[in-house]
């Protein structure tokens, strides 16, 4: 073993639901304004827009059930609601309709965003990454295999804030589904296992207050919740 001249980091390790496994996070990919209502509602036009991409690093992903620090440096701080697909196997050039078979499972959830640093970002034709990127911004519910969920092209997707609801949709409403964003992004990078991709979120984002809980639901995958202190 080669000498380190720092300890490794520890892996980011998310649970599969119903078991003592853990899934290891790799990489995650996030898609933006994949469904109308939430392109509308942020200036954009589906009609015309090609799918694009950000990421957040591995280690922003925590589990749900944990409280957390109010993020920093922002004081517009904003949920969305996500369906989470965890990657099982690795291809690139991947075609659509044989992208179910790198899907090793999903998950509900949560893609935190500094609102304010992404507004000023936008302005200034500058990267979202201190937008998306922070500390904790990826709150992931337990991972549930594909073999038990199918492929999860429909089914509500909710966010509540202090038990009010705020998001309410439904995941056949994506611009680009599952299998499509699959493909586009591996034209992009090579897919591996441990890959997490965030799907994109409907109408209804909103600001999360310092003190309050946070909780994303989708049918037949369970919570991804966390509150702020």
């Amino acid at each position: 073993m080669e000498n380190l001249v720092l300890p490794a980091p520890a892996p980011v390790l998310l649970p599969v639901a119903g078991s003592e496994a853990l899934f290891p996070v790799r990489r995650i990919y996030c898609v933006g304004r994949n469904y109308a209502d939430h392109a509308k509602e942020m200036g954009g036009d589906p009609q015309r827009e090609p799918p694009f991409f950000f990421a957040k690093p591995a280690d922003a992903a925590i589990p749900s059930g944990r409280r957390i620090a109010f993020p920093p440096a922002t004081r517009n701080l904003h949920h969305e609601a996500e369906l989470v697909v965890a990657i099982g196997l690795a291809g690139s050039d991947i075609p659509a309709t044989g992208a179910e078979r790198h899907i090793w499972g999903h998950a509900a959830g949560n893609d935190l965003t500094r609102r304010d640093l992404q507004d000023a970002a936008k302005a200034g034709r500058r990267p979202w990454s201190m937008a998306k990127g922070f500390d904790n911004s990826a709150v992931i519910g337990a991972l549930h295999p594909l073999s038990e969920t199918g492929p999860m092209t429909s089914g509500r997707i909710r966010c509540h804030v202090d038990g009010a609801l705020r998001q309410d949709g439904d995941l056949a409403d994506m611009i680009w589904p599952v299998n499509e964003v699959i493909a586009f992004l591996s034209r992009l990078v090579t897919l591996a296992p441990g890959d997490l991709i965030m799907t994109g979120t409907p109408a209804g984002v909103g600001p999360i207050l310092p003190g309050q809980s946070c909780r994303v639901s989708i049918d037949g995958l369970g919570a991804a919740e966390t509150a702020f202190d």
